[in-house]
């Protein structure tokens, strides 16, 4: 009569901790920030399991270690610092052969590090560790320790810590993806305000000449660019053209061309008086040299043309060269100036030519003339001249979109690898 007693109450125990097992996992299933839920695991693992401490390590596969994440019991903030290297101690050996550990007696067990509990000032008695796998990948350790009012845990303690624990793996990776899709969805909300910003600083509508036919532009190959480009009236007599390429792509780069930006209106806003190119351009190389790290600079071209005398004056900062054909088709390059802008504290000079009706000029940034396919072969120089050579005769917003024609018909099917960026004098 008493084994059947016995029987029944084992039985009872059984189910009602397979009825708490049930709660648990409907919880721990629900969408949760990772750190509640770990924080829910461990005082779950003590309830369900009648443990006075309960701890969970996560598993690091780039840095190959075990860290405790969260840790619960009257010493759980000192706990929470320590970090197991895979195969020491107790929860290293574990973590290394993935096999669950039940311990009656740890300080006979060799592989116990008894630091932790003189740290502590605690006693680690009894103990169950159990691996967590999920998708036979390692997600971490999760272990109860010391057995309230009794001895050691049993065979039936390790095998609903193992249900448990196989229950918390599946919980926590989804946790996990939940956080990066969060974490993403963030991003990419900041990265689209960023987006807008910075195509708020470009211009929404070209100006119009009665002696010129411009165009220009800017298609990136990311959500923020690292490519700029504008024209100012500088006066009724003067207008500056200008296109940069910032090393590197997205926030960073979007940065610095939010400061190029910045440092133009600052310019203009004090010397449009008395604006002179060469100073202009040392004056924001300086800007940059304070403002930007040695691994960050930009290239750039700013031309100024003088409506009365048809003169253009050009500065190239480590720029690609500005083509100028003339209504001969005949080619020459503008490529004077200096090097990189944010890299040197230099002075840059320009060099001036006379346009004559019919001339054009054309800049772009590498995007263009590097535009590559599916196989790395790049756009080229030379496709690039002979496209715009023979297309002269066309307006200045014709010859770009049939350069970008073009350049989408040599690319194909691969990914965009560079912001492609460019502009377009026509001499009328």
């Amino acid at each position: 009569m008493k084994n059947k007693t016995a029987e029944s109450t084992e039985i009872d125990l059984l189910v009602k901790e397979m009825k708490y097992l049930n709660k648990i996992t409907q919880s721990i299933s629900e969408i949760k920030p990772l750190e509640i839920l770990l924080c829910e695991i461990m005082e779950s693992c003590k309830i369900l399991m009648n443990a006075e401490a309960s701890s969970l390590l996560i598993y690091n596969e780039e840095e190959n270690i075990l860290f405790f994440e969260v840790a619960t019991g009257e010493k759980s903030t000192e706990v929470k610092k320590i970090i197991c290297k895979m195969g020491e101690g107790i929860a290293g050996w574990v973590a290394q052969r993935r096999e669950p550990l039940l311990i009656d007696d740890c300080y006979k067990d060799e592989r116990f590090n008894p630091e932790s509990d003189k740290r502590n000032n605690f006693i680690t008695r009894s103990m169950i560790c159990v691996p967590m796998i999920h998708k036979e990948k390692l997600v971490g350790v999760i272990q109860v320790i010391n057995k309230k009012n009794e001895d050691t845990f049993s065979e039936r303690d390790l095998m609903v810590f193992k249900i448990l624990a196989s229950q918390c793996a599946v919980a926590i990776e989804n946790a996990k993806l939940l956080e990066i899709q969060i974490e993403q969805e963030a991003l990419n909300r900041e990265l689209k305000t960023a987006r807008e910003i910075q195509q708020n600083l470009l211009p929404v509508k070209l100006p119009e000449f009665k002696d010129l036919d411009i165009a220009a532009v800017l298609i990136p190959a990311k959500e923020i660019g690292g490519d700029y480009y504008n024209v100012f009236k500088i006066s009724d007599d003067k207008t500056l053209f200008i296109i940069a390429d910032v090393t590197g792509k997205s926030i960073s780069a979007g940065l610095i061309v939010s400061t190029i930006y910045a440092a133009v209106i600052t310019y203009f806003d004090q010397n449009q008086e008395k604006f002179e190119l060469k100073d202009f351009v040392n004056c924001l190389n300086r800007i940059l040299l304070k403002s930007t790290t040695a691994e960050k600079f930009a290239t750039g071209w700013f031309g100024l043309y003088d409506h009365s005398s048809k003169t253009l004056e050009s500065v190239n900062a480590g720029h690609n060269v500005t083509y100028v054909f003339n209504s001969n088709a005949e080619l020459s390059e503008l490529k004077t100036g200096g090097l990189f802008l944010g890299c040197f504290d230099l002075e840059y000079i320009s060099e001036s030519v006379i346009l004559n009706s019919g001339d054009v000029v054309f800049y772009f940034t590498d995007g263009v003339n590097e535009a590559m396919d599916s196989e790395q072969n790049q756009f080229g120089d030379d496709r690039l001249e002979k496209l715009i050579r023979e297309n002269l005769n066309n307006s200045a917003d014709s010859i770009l979109q049939y350069l970008l024609k073009d350049i989408d018909k040599f690319v194909g099917d691969a990914e965009q690898s560079d912001d492609i960026t460019c502009g377009l004098i026509k001499v009328l």
